[in-house]
């Protein structure tokens, strides 16, 4: 007669749930598989179905019950890091957008809105724009199967164990923030400085003819000046988000290092 422990039960509970979490946290704030347009129904069969994938590539778990307050600290530490490893891809978009909200204002775009429906908000139509262009590559590039590669290889670099994550990755991930503001700005410089030289020669021109209306010449050069820069612009970002994948596995890599020291 076939018979089931108690001890099987948690041992075959546990090498599901656990990787479940971790790949779970991931799905929730990657910038592609958190969209709204995927439901969560979709998430949660895509996680389970990865998390039986990966189940018997696993090393042995922890022999820790999993409803006790170091199984449920194991349970928590995998979802916290698959929530980093999806939040550092999230940030990574976060850049672009807000390239988009830089050059938008300089262009005098910054009042025009649309919906955004990945973040439910309304959103500059400059930066919705290269959202949905680096989202694009980001898809052609192979970046949502990087991801689930990245937290797939992450059970080898931080094991399921009860040992506390350490806090030198949380502050690496801390420090990736600050990159947020540099990336914007390096994206949005060609749009702005063409902005700011046309910006110079509005001003000559307005000082040499007073009588000339700044608003009604100023901003359709302002604009139509904007988006021919930004045109301009669109064939270099195929390899500069290659690049920022590529750098975005790196430091992943990196964190997940620090994570289990």
């Amino acid at each position: 007669m076939f018979t089931v422990s108690q001890v099987q039960i948690e041992q075959w509970l546990a090498l599901f749930l656990w990787p479940f979490l971790r790949i779970f946290g991931m799905l929730l704030t990657d910038p592609f598989y958190s969209s709204r347009s995927i439901s969560a129904t979709v998430r949660i069969a895509l996680a389970i179905l990865l998390a039986i994938l990966v189940a018997p590539l696993l090393q042995p778990m922890p022999a820790v019950p999993v409803v006790s307050p170091i199984g449920i600290m194991i349970g928590i530490n995998q979802l916290l890091i698959g929530l980093m490893i999806g939040f550092t891809a999230r940030l990574m978009f976060t850049a672009v957008e807000m390239a988009g909200h830089l050059a938008g204002l300089q262009m005098g775009l910054s009042f025009a809105t649309a919906y955004d429906p990945q973040h439910a908000s309304q959103v500059p139509i400059v930066a919705q724009f290269l959202s949905l262009v680096t989202l694009l590559l980001f898809l052609a590039l192979n970046g949502h199967l990087v991801m689930i590669r990245v937290v797939v290889d992450s059970f080898s670099q931080v094991p399921i164990d009860p040992q506390p994550l350490a806090a030198e990755g949380l502050r690496l991930l801390a420090d990736r923030g600050a990159t947020v503001f540099r990336l914007g700005m390096l994206l949005s410089l060609p749009v702005v400085g063409a902005l700011l030289i046309a910006n110079l020669a509005i001003g000559v021109m307005t000082r040499a003819a007073p009588q000339l209306n700044v608003f009604a010449v100023g901003f359709p050069l302002l604009l139509g000046i904007g988006l021919g820069a930004l045109y301009l612009v669109l064939p270099y970002y195929p390899p500069y988000i290659d690049f920022m994948i590529g750098d975005l596995t790196r430091f992943l890599a990196q964190m997940l290092k620090a994570l289990h020291r």
